[in-house]
């Protein structure tokens, strides 16, 4: 079975994900936050689409998904605990659900701390893991509901999953999440390399995302936390860096 996955640029930063389930051609977009441009997007790729599917609740994830559903016909589905803070849900899901698109199936994750309704979704047949701003390329969320007690336990979830995985998630903030992982780790070889590497897909204009989860557990400092007293200081320090 494959999962075709694609980024679609938005706003000023971030991606919403086009996902094709090619056994059955069933299509879903990912955290739609605007119309146009997805819109244009499902018109290039067959005029398709069948399910919105959120992370959060945030309206840089979620706010082009009324009117989308509307033009298109496709349904939405989110997590039922935040069910009063979405789009009008056709499925509620709950963490430890299965949702099917078509032939492939994601596996809902809890991982509260940047929302506290904050869901991800992991398609282990298209080693694939939407995370919204739970993990970021070399970072993380803000903690902007939760606690770091709740985020450490979520990217600790995430971190068991297969080196393969591909991080869909929804920012292109590679670049100075980078900067101050370098500030963190300084001798980090790896970090360099990455930096290297997305320093020059940038300047094609080209997104770094996805990363995989090995590359993530060989540059990202919020994995490397020894603690939750370890991962709080972390994220302070990169609330203050500049």
């Amino acid at each position: 079975m494959t999962l075709t996955v694609k980024p679609i640029a938005i706003l000023e930063d971030n991606y919403a994900w086009f996902l094709r389930d090619e056994a059955t051609g069933i299509t879903a977009v990912m955290d739609a936050a605007v119309v146009e441009p997805i819109a244009e997007f499902i018109a290039a790729e067959g005029g398709r689409l069948d399910w919105l599917l959120i992370t959060h609740h945030h309206g840089d994830h979620i706010a082009g998904i009324a009117e989308l559903a509307s033009r298109t016909g496709a349904k939405v589905a989110g997590n039922a605990a935040d069910a009063k803070r979405l789009p009008k849900l056709d499925v509620a899901v709950n963490p430890g659900d299965v949702f099917a698109l078509g032939n492939s199936e994601a596996q809902i994750i809890d991982t509260p701390g940047h929302t506290r309704g904050h869901i991800s979704w992991h398609f282990p047949t298209g080693e694939a893991l939407f995370c919204g701003d739970t993990l970021f390329a070399a970072g993380c969320g803000r903690l902007l509901e939760g606690t770091p007690e709740e985020m450490f336990a979520s990217l600790r979830k995430l971190t068991v999953l297969p080196e393969a995985t591909k991080i869909c998630c929804g920012h292109e903030y590679t670049l100075s999440n980078i900067r101050y992982a370098l500030s963190v780790e300084p001798a980090n070889a790896a970090l360099k390399a990455f930096e290297a590497q997305a320093k020059a897909l940038r300047a094609e204009g080209k997104p770094t995302l996805p990363t995989t989860l090995g590359t993530e557990h060989a540059i990202n400092p919020f994995l490397h936390a020894r603690d939750v007293a370890h991962f709080a200081e972390l994220r302070a320090g990169k609330d203050n860096f500049r």
